[in-house]
């Protein structure tokens, strides 16, 4: 599990920099650099409504990361092994404006 910090603030799972969904997905199966990847669990926030979460996900400092950036160092068998991830996005209104701050090239 890594240590989530998240600027995705228009996601309904974002509070705080934390994420509340419990896992989440780093797209950019053939990423080159950081810009190629995404949050594909980014879910924008409704106008007029507060972030939903499930009785179950609170928001949390570690969190589990499925990666499908084949390229990234920190991606083991679609497992994201870095001890600290930043997901980036802060205006992001949709996944493809989200990227994964932390990937590094192999």
């Amino acid at each position: 599990m890594a240590d989530l910090k998240c600027t995705a603030k228009n996601c309904v799972y974002n509070k705080d920099y934390l994420c509340a969904k419990g896992d989440i997905m780093v797209g950019g199966k053939h990423a080159d650099a950081e810009k190629e990847t995404s949050c594909e669990s980014f879910s924008p926030k409704k106008e007029g409504k507060e972030s939903y979460m499930s009785s179950l996900e609170h928001p949390t400092h570690t969190i589990s990361i499925d990666c499908e950036a084949e390229k990234c160092k920190y991606n083991r068998s679609y497992k994201c092994v870095a001890e600290h991830v930043d997901i980036q996005g802060s205006n992001a209104c949709s996944s493809p404006e989200t990227m994964c701050g932390t990937f590094t090239e192999k």
